[in-house]
């Protein structure tokens, strides 16, 4: 992923300019380009997990209909991403605006895990109090054998 990223940005020349451009358009990458870019790449990861993240929290919050499942798979893949691109990373010292990014990224995580807890905690509620009706309307002796006219 980052080297397909780096290979587009030599050759479409939006690179860091911080090399020759002959070296940039024969589609060069050195170890600068290659943090350079997983930090672009980072940035980009982070954002779009933080936009889903929000997404999913003002849905909850405002009640309306959640395609929980599309939230998840969508959060799983962003996920995957941000390990990819962190491992990429690993071993180079982390600027502060990632760390304070991720800070943020934490954070928003944080709130969503305490929505999504109390819209579980409700459903599960509904589906007690769902299941505990079904219960009390079966047992209330209408298939019960006595009221069959006793036939069993």
């Amino acid at each position: 992923m980052l080297e397909e990223y780096l290979r587009s940005s030599a050759e479409s020349g939006t690179g860091n300019g911080a090399e020759a451009p002959s070296r940039m358009a024969a589609g060069a990458v050195t170890a600068h380009d290659k943090a350079q870019g997983a930090h672009v790449l980072l940035d980009k990861v982070i954002l779009r997990l933080s936009e889903i993240v929000d997404l999913e929290t003002a849905a909850l919050q405002s009640r309306a209909a959640v395609d929980l499942r599309d939230f998840n798979n969508r959060k799983s893949q962003g996920l995957h991403e941000l390990n990819q691109v962190l491992r990429q990373l690993a071993g180079r010292g982390a600027d502060g605006a990632i760390i304070a990014r991720l800070g943020g990224l934490r954070q928003k995580l944080e709130v969503n895990r305490s929505v999504l807890k109390m819209h579980l905690e409700a459903a599960r509620e509904i589906s007690t109090i769902v299941s505990d009706a079904i219960r009390e309307a079966e047992s209330d002796g209408t298939y019960s054998a006595q009221c069959a006219g006793g036939r069993a």
